[in-house]
């Protein structure tokens, strides 16, 4: 049977995690600094949900029986309230994330990741509460956790300074980002900003070699869920609006028994490499103990039953699990 290769990724030129140099408006950080900070997230307060207009497959998009899941990707869903938008907001542009977390590509001028837990601790609370997953994984059609701390709440930032009112039809589209495959399976993207006055912002999916969908961007307190790995897709250009700030978070299936083809090419680069490394090998290590466990519990339940041993059934598995380490060991190179 022939083993279906996982679409390649490109990630940043860059060699090294590079501390943005473009300040961010004083005016963008004022604005957060009166929010009553709350720690934790409640979803009778801050979940606003309501399912999406549609869920397109991958049998639309031409990826029939690719990735991990039928699903593809959703149009925008509302998922969190106002004052869960604030909140959020307000751990973000805080002194300490502002100075140790805000990073540069050749992707992105300005990106707020790897603040973790300790600096965010209603935003680590939203990406691992119950409820939120519980959406996420329906929306998906498989069950999903965040990939790791490290990626969960990766923070763009667009700030616009032209001042310029764009109406409807002005221009062509602009890309925000090339054609490209995410490095994770699963991304949720949720829109932090008032849209009022935008025009663009929508992602482009390609269908086939010649043909291009788009699915309108989200609104404030809005979603889009998608399967990015193995969905080519880009961001278009918003114009018309102050800002635009977009929270995306990273998701992996849970079971420890459908196939992981994440890798750090997109993060690397715009990562602390100890910290990432740490992270990534801790929930690899855990898949293969699980894995591990599992084979073993068969090998003995075959030996209770006088069953003859599986060689062809273990050099299988084996198999799977040494490509499965090699892919781990290859993505933990050191950066020049």
């Amino acid at each position: 049977m022939a083993i279906a290769i996982p679409p390649v990724v490109i990630g940043p030129r860059q060699k090294q995690r590079t501390k943005a140099t473009k300040q961010l408006p004083q005016s963008l950080i004022e604005s957060t600094k009166n929010v009553p900070k709350v720690q934790r997230f409640d979803p009778n307060t801050h979940l606003n949900f309501t399912d999406p207009e549609k869920i397109y497959s991958m049998k639309e998009i031409g990826r029939e029986g690719g990735g991990i899941s039928p699903v593809a990707l959703t149009t925008p869903f509302s998922l969190f309230t106002q004052e869960a938008i604030e909140q959020i907001r307000a751990e973000l542009f805080t002194p300490e994330i502002l100075e140790n977390y805000h990073v540069k590509s050749d992707f992105a001028s300005n990106m707020l990741r790897g603040y973790g837990a300790k600096n965010a601790p209603f935003i680590h609370s939203v990406w691992n509460n119950p409820k939120v997953l519980g959406i996420v994984s329906k929306l998906a059609g498989i069950e999903l956790v965040p990939i790791f701390e490290y990626d969960t709440g990766h923070t763009n930032v667009s700030i616009d300074d032209s001042n310029s009112v764009v109406k409807n039809g002005e221009e062509e589209d602009e890309t925000a980002f090339a054609w490209h495959f995410d490095s994770v399976p699963f991304v949720c993207v949720t829109m932090l900003s008032d849209c009022t006055g935008m025009i663009g912002g929508e992602t482009a999916v390609r269908l086939g070699e010649d043909n291009v969908m788009k699915v309108r961007g989200p609104t404030q307190g809005c979603a889009v869920l998608m399967q990015g790995r193995y969905i080519e897709h880009q961001a278009l250009k918003a114009r018309g609006g102050a800002e635009r700030i977009t929270m995306i978070t990273s998701f992996r299936p849970k079971s420890a028994f459908v196939k992981d083809e994440t890798i750090l090419v997109g993060m690397r680069p715009i990562s602390h490499l100890p910290e990432l490394y740490m992270q990534y090998s801790e929930y690899r290590l855990e898949i293969l103990e699980e894995r591990i466990r599992n084979q073993l519990r068969k090998v003995r339940e075959r030996k209770r039953a006088l069953l003859e041993f599986d060689t062809k059934g273990m050099e299988e598995f084996l198999r799977e699990q040494r490509g499965y380490i090699d892919t781990t060991i290859g993505e933990m190179v050191e950066l020049d």
